[in-house]
């Protein structure tokens, strides 16, 4: 026999890890610093000029 469970606890359970992982993914995506923001800012634009600046251009 399995054990009797409370649907309702389940459910609520299953909920509060929900939010739980959308709070981390917040916090990995919005809790940086100034200074790490303009550092990703900056390594993203070296990163296109490097591209740009290896087009051929065509005849």
């Amino acid at each position: 026999m399995g054990d009797v469970v409370n649907l309702r606890t389940v459910r609520k359970s299953k909920a509060r890890d929900a939010r739980a992982v959308e709070a981390q993914a917040n916090r990995a995506k919005f809790g940086r610093t100034k200074g790490e923001k303009l550092r990703d800012a900056q390594e993203a634009e070296r990163a296109a000029r490097l591209l740009d600046g290896a087009k051929r251009d065509e005849p």
